[in-house]
């Protein structure tokens, strides 16, 4: 089944002006709350002690943001409808000594993050984001949304082979970005000139967790506009139209679960930290819940027992150039719908009884949808899925958007999907 050409592209706009906002996790939590707070979620501190009164509330925790929303009717063992998904993307991201530089050009030194596609990064025009933390133990956002650094690829006149043998590319000596030209490195002028761009006094910062990002816009491309070329996309993506989704749910007046939007840091590299969803970030959130509405541990058992999850991660849509990398069978198609994840090996968490729940949500919102897995003499990857799954035990489904390109720099999705997946995640909060 294919979706209705040309739906209203409202969501899709919103989502690139999201995806332009948010060029690290921090940012990405931020912008989520902001909207979050809009729609009149308030934000509440995990050093302080809970009520259980109803209405929207998250907690922010670095680059994660977990909030729900709990109806006037919600009993302590009212199961969770949750929405998973993650804010990082693979990228290059500043070393604790970042100055650095040879042959009269300054550099920065960059460490590797996630499994990005390497020769995305190559001559693009980057910009640096990220977290800087001041004396006082403050933090604060930092956007340098302009053409900073560049990592320039070598000229093919010196390197002839790279048109038979391919591009092969050292992640230590070919990947540090230049931005400035000079002999005399010095130690601090990177971070003296974020704190000039902040306007902070000198040496006011003492930490921080900074990374590169493209400058370049998301956009429509193609004929008829039907494509959207971005970054950041696994899984911002995702995270975007939790955040729609949630906000939507809460308006309803009826709701037979309490609706949660969970948004991790760090799947990219497995997901152990306290902001990723192999932490106790999740559970912490759900059981404190239970019991600031006056539960006890059999009230947190009986709404565990009850949640569904679905983690909302991009896939693979089937490339025209690669087809043979994909199953025979199964050939996802951008703004087709969404996509089911399916593996047998528990690399993704939908079983059957999952499908089911997905399916009837779609079903309700109108929703094409389509399934996924992967060619078996391929290696298959996997998500925050099976993850949640095992640490809470609660069913859990992968679903997600098929996309082109994805872990490069600019990712291609299909304009109508975006919205698609919204819609569909809206009916599975408001169950």
């Amino acid at each position: 089944m294919s979706a209705p050409h040309r739906l209203d592209r409202g969501h899709t706009d919103d989502l690139m002006s999201f995806l332009a906002a948010s060029p690290t996790p921090y940012h990405a939590v931020a912008n989520a709350a902001e909207r979050l707070e809009k729609a009149g979620f308030r934000q509440v501190s995990e050093t302080d002690a809970w009520e259980g009164s109803s209405g929207g509330k998250y907690v922010l925790r670095g680059g994660a943001i977990i909030a729900w929303y709990v109806p006037e009717d919600a009993a302590p063992h009212t199961p969770y409808r949750i929405v998973g998904a993650h804010t990082d993307s693979p990228n290059l991201r500043v070393k604790p000594l970042p100055d650095s530089g040879a042959h009269g050009w300054r550099q920065v030194a960059v460490e590797i993050y996630g499994g990005p596609l390497m020769n995305s990064w190559l001559d693009r025009d980057l910009g640096l984001a990220g977290r800087l933390t001041l004396r006082d133990g403050s933090t604060r956002l930092v956007n340098v949304d302009r053409p900073l650094l560049r990592v320039p690829q070598l000229a093919i006149h010196l390197d002839r082979a790279v048109s038979s043998d391919g591009l092969k590319l050292d992640k230590q000596r070919h990947l540090q970005p230049i931005w400035g030209l000079g002999d005399d490195v010095r130690d601090g002028d990177l971070i003296a000139f974020l704190e000039e761009e902040l306007g902070l006094a000198a040496g006011e910062v003492t930490g921080w967790d900074l990374m590169t990002h493209s400058v370049e816009a998301p956009a429509y491309l193609g004929r008829d506009k039907e494509l959207v070329a971005g970054p950041r996309m696994d899984n911002l993506l995702s995270v975007h139209a939790g955040v729609t989704a949630l906000t939507a749910a809460s308006s309803g007046s009826e709701l037979s679960y309490i609706p949660v939007l969970a948004a991790f840091d760090h799947e990219e590299n497995g997901s152990q930290s306290d902001t990723g969803a192999d932490g106790p970030l999740l559970g912490g959130v759900l059981e404190r819940s239970v019991f600031a509405r006056g539960g006890s541990y059999e009230d947190r058992a009986r709404a565990f027992a009850g949640t569904v999850c679905l983690s909302s991660d991009t896939g693979h849509a089937v490339h025209p150039n690669y087809a043979e990398r994909h199953d025979p069978t199964h050939h996802p198609r951008v703004n087709g719908g969404p996509i089911l994840k399916v593996n047998v090996n528990n690399r993704y968490a939908t079983d059957g009884s999952g499908r089911a729940v997905w399916a009837a949500a779609c079903e309700r919102a109108g929703v094409p949808f389509q399934s996924f897995v992967s060619n078996n003499s391929m290696p298959c990857g996997t998500t925050i899925g099976p993850i949640t799954a095992a640490r809470h035990g609660i069913k859990t489904v992968d679903i997600g958007v098929a996309i082109l390109s994805m872990h490069s720099v600019r990712e291609l999705c299909g304009a109508d999907d975006p919205y698609l997946l919204a819609n569909a995640l809206v009916a599975f909060l408001e169950g």
